[in-house]
């Protein structure tokens, strides 16, 4: 797996692209000469977290004959104040919207977080703390 960074500024704004050419845009904050054009590195992490996570959640109940309408993640990330500032804690919220079996939608969640999803299991090997919990909206 390899990904190639370019400088779109004179600032913190890059393009990242992988082998099959598909971009993401990164940007520094305000507070240190960025422009928000793009999100930030640390929010592309939380953003691993959810879209690694939900993959395995999506397949595992696709596996399960489950009725998924959507799915929708919320992650919030607490750091450290000092330099460099590193996630302490992340909390995952997963909101699932379809007919759904309250026991196979909590199984796919925890084997995803403690079993499948790379990115989170990297991430407590690295010592930060990940909860995690779920919604199930019903679909009429």
């Amino acid at each position: 797996m390899k990904v190639e960074l370019n400088r779109i500024d004179n600032a913190f704004l890059f393009e990242t692209s992988n082998d099959e050419g598909l971009t993401v845009i990164t940007d520094g904050s305000p507070d240190i000469g960025g422009q928000g054009k793009g999100m930030r590195p640390m929010q592309l992490v939380l953003s691993a977290v959810a879209s690694c996570s939900s993959i395995d959640i999506v397949l595992l109940l696709k596996k399960q004959r489950q009725d998924l309408h959507d799915i929708k993640v919320s992650v919030e990330g607490q750091r450290v104040d000092t330099e460099p500032r590193v996630f302490t804690d992340i909390h995952v919220h997963y909101h699932l919207y379809g007919n759904l079996e309250e026991k196979k939608v909590e199984r796919a969640c925890r084997l995803s977080m403690e079993k499948l999803c790379s990115v989170s299991l990297m991430l407590k090997a690295g010592g930060i703390n990940i909860t995690w919990e779920h919604s199930i909206h019903k679909v009429e």
